[in-house]
């Protein structure tokens, strides 16, 4: 199984945490170097949840026709090259470009990923292993926070080191995901969208308001402290770090699943992460950490529920079901982004996390399979 799963949370490490997620943890720093205010920074970040989302919607098409190991090639290479773009960036719309490329990848490597899962591990450890995959994204969190420290204002040179090591995890898939049986149980079935949609109904809309009410974390959480607490940076990155370690508990979700069963894990799962999400407005440092380690562990178990829940509702074509859940989570986040930063210029910091924690709780009402 960890032949498998070891580069491919690698993989998810690369093209989540390092060439995606960590604008939010860089962003004071880029927008002080090119001049950005909030809703340009805003915009920005919504830019790399735009082409995560384009490239969850062409990923069971591109699975279909190049299979997943290409896709998963694809994935770690618009990584490296986004990263490199971000590294070099001395405008608005260069930087724009650039979170753009950076963000496909990681619209790709879910679904390849859970479909290689799904070909080469056996069924007792399939939603262990897509789990643990998708704690990647914790991993690469944590590794993000160090270099900060290192290379404090330095957000080019921490960019260029993210693009050479996503170099080496590319080479590292490149070698370890098998390649053959490439196109096993995919190329010959027809895909009948109206029928897929309405099977998947609640699990999309779980999707998008989790990832409508995350996203204003994910971007804006780092310049909250900074701005309305007055942390200095290097507690903003301990904050950073712990989400990430917290982030970790993500890996054993499958087995956490299995013994309290989807519903309740759900339902239980958003509660807390709204509850990390607001408390984030209790100025003081104990409620702030708190909030890190509750938000880290409860979104990476969130989106690895997604996975279980997308694989079990197409549980011969696993990729179809990541990539739709991903997608909605992605148009959510992509839609939050842009508005949380909005509504920070008309209202204030500490409004918006309590507006987008009660949008969260909504998704308390959506029904889940009880399979």
């Amino acid at each position: 199984m960890w032949k498998i799963v070891l580069p491919g949370l690698a993989m998810i490490a690369v093209t989540y945490a390092l060439a995606r997620l960590s604008f939010g943890l860089f962003l004071p720093d880029i927008s002080h170097s090119l001049g950005l205010s909030e809703s340009e920074g805003g915009f920005v970040g919504s830019t790399a949840f735009v082409s995560y989302s384009i490239a969850l919607f062409l990923s069971s098409y591109l699975i279909k026709k190049l299979g997943q190991h290409k896709v998963t090639m694809i994935a770690g290479l618009t990584a490296v090259v986004g990263m490199l773009g971000i590294a070099t960036a001395q405008s608005f719309l260069h930087l724009v470009m650039s979170i753009f490329v950076a963000g496909i990848g990681s619209g790709l490597a879910s679904p390849a990923l859970s479909q290689i899962a799904k070909n080469t591990l056996n069924k007792k450890d399939l939603d262990q292993g897509n789990t643990w995959i998708n704690s990647g994204t914790s991993f690469g969190i944590i590794l993000t926070g160090p270099v900060v420290l290192l290379f404090t204002e330095h957000w080019r040179l921490s960019y260029l080191f993210f693009a050479i090591i996503a170099i080496l995890v590319l080479i590292w898939n490149y070698y370890s995901i098998p390649s053959t049986n490439e196109q096993k149980q995919v190329i010959d079935q027809k895909l009948d969208w109206l029928s897929i949609i309405n099977k998947a109904k609640f699990l999309l809309i779980a999707s998008i308001i989790i990832g409508m009410s995350s996203s204003i974390y994910w971007t804006f959480s780092r310049s909250y402290l900074t701005t309305e607490y007055n942390m200095t940076p290097n507690e903003s990155v301990v904050f950073w770090i712990i989400m990430g370690i917290a982030g970790v508990l993500g890996g054993v979700a499958g087995g956490f699943i299995q013994k309290i069963g989807l519903r309740w894990s759900y339902r239980l799962l958003l509660f807390l992460m709204t509850v990390s999400i607001f408390l984030l407005t209790v100025p003081a440092n104990l409620t702030v950490y708190i909030s890190a380690g509750l938000f880290g562990s409860t979104y990476i178990f969130l989106t690895g529920l997604f996975i279980v829940w997308g694989t079990r509702i197409f549980n011969t074509l696993p990729a179809l079901g990541v990539s739709l859940s991903f997608l909605a989570l992605g148009i959510g986040q992509s839609l939050g982004s842009f508005f949380a930063g909005k509504t920070i210029e008309m209202t204030t910091y500490p409004f918006s996390f309590i507006l987008f924690a009660g949008l969260g709780l909504i998704g308390l009402f959506v029904p889940t399979d009880r399979k």
